[in-house]
């Protein structure tokens, strides 16, 4: 009745914003992300007891009360009804991370809540089902439960049961692939990412343009992938990123995801490109400040020499192409 299980967070190339239910967590277009090396990790332990009177959430030397551990243990719940079993959980999470600052904190978590709750139920699941069972957690959270190069459909199921994450292709597919990680403000963002999808769904006027496009840009992401076209899928992301963070303005209030810090390394990165006649690096922001910027390994020491002289940089990593989850034998507590 006990488990441990090690995720990733994963990077949308195309973003999910906005959400078609609220309450089964489906989205309103579907997605491409990338899944992140280790250094992007989240490790959970789950165990089931008599023993425990509640649920007890501990998150790094937190303990979650209110609304985190409310969504928490929603999840176990889902869980705890199909093992057919009543009794509580301790569950203990650190990040290797900040939370909540615009990193997928919440993908890498959920995946590793939901794989490890399982097992410590005995639950014998495929897959996909865990997919969509870590989606009513977190939706990118079903995008973690695979290594590599990972596509969310939206779905057209009322129930949700469509709307699940499969693997494109894994991470040996390109092995040169890099993100370069630009740390510019490690506090969590004033209005998360919930609230902030809802305000933009009911207020922008942009919004259903983006959703119009956005059938042909995945299609587009997909051929970039698979032919490993760098200029092709750089561009695109930065251009979805750039759509997705419009919509964010365009709401009332308007949402600020980013600072004057991310502003520079848009910027940067467009003078790197410039200067180089060709996209070598794209940018992406997920809802926060901090800069993802895709390229390949041979620029990775010019990329990461410029973002780290960038005036708010505190910090700069470099991760590789993640394998996915992996279930580990040591225990939190």
């Amino acid at each position: 009745m006990k488990s441990t299980f090690r995720a990733t967070s994963n990077i949308a190339l195309v973003k999910y914003w906005g959400k078609r239910d609220a309450q089964l967590n489906l989205p309103a277009n579907g997605s491409i992300s990338v899944t992140m090396d280790e250094q992007l990790k989240t490790e959970t332990t789950v165990e089931f007891s008599s023993k425990y009177k509640q649920d007890e959430v501990t998150l790094g030397e937190r303990k979650l009360e209110g609304s985190e551990r409310h969504r928490v243990v929603e999840q176990l719940d889902i869980l705890r009804h199909k093992a057919g079993n009543k009794e509580y959980a301790r569950i203990v999470t650190e990040n290797a991370f900040p939370s909540a600052a615009g990193m997928a904190s919440s993908a890498s978590g959920y995946a590793a809540l939901t794989l490890a709750a399982s097992h410590a139920l005995g639950l014998k699941m495929g897959v996909r089902e865990l997919s969509v069972i870590s989606r009513r957690g977190s939706g990118s959270a079903c995008r973690s439960l695979f290594g590599g190069f990972v596509e969310w459909h939206r779905g057209e199921r009322d129930d949700g049961s469509d709307s699940l994450a499969e693997p494109l292709s894994p991470a040996a597919h390109w092995k040169s692939l890099r993100n370069v990680i630009a740390i510019v403000k490690k506090d969590p963002k004033r209005i998360l990412t919930r609230p902030g999808m809802n305000r933009t769904v009911l207020t922008s006027t942009l919004y259903q343009r983006r959703l119009q496009s956005i059938s042909i840009i995945l299609q587009r992401v997909r051929k970039a992938l698979e032919e490993k076209n760098r200029a092709e899928l750089f561009e695109l992301v930065m251009r979805d990123s750039n759509s997705m963070h419009a919509c964010m303005l365009d709401s009332y209030p308007p949402l600020f995801y980013m600072n004057e810090h991310s502003h520079k390394v848009i910027e940067t990165v467009h003078a790197l490109n410039d200067a180089y006649g060709e996209a070598v690096a794209g940018y992406t922001f997920d809802a926060g400040p901090n800069a993802h910027v895709f390229t390949e390994d041979k620029r990775v020491s010019t990329i990461r020499k410029m973002l780290s002289e960038i005036s708010g940089v505190e910090n700069v990593m470099v991760c590789k192409v993640g394998n996915g989850p992996v279930e580990l034998k040591q225990h939190l507590f």
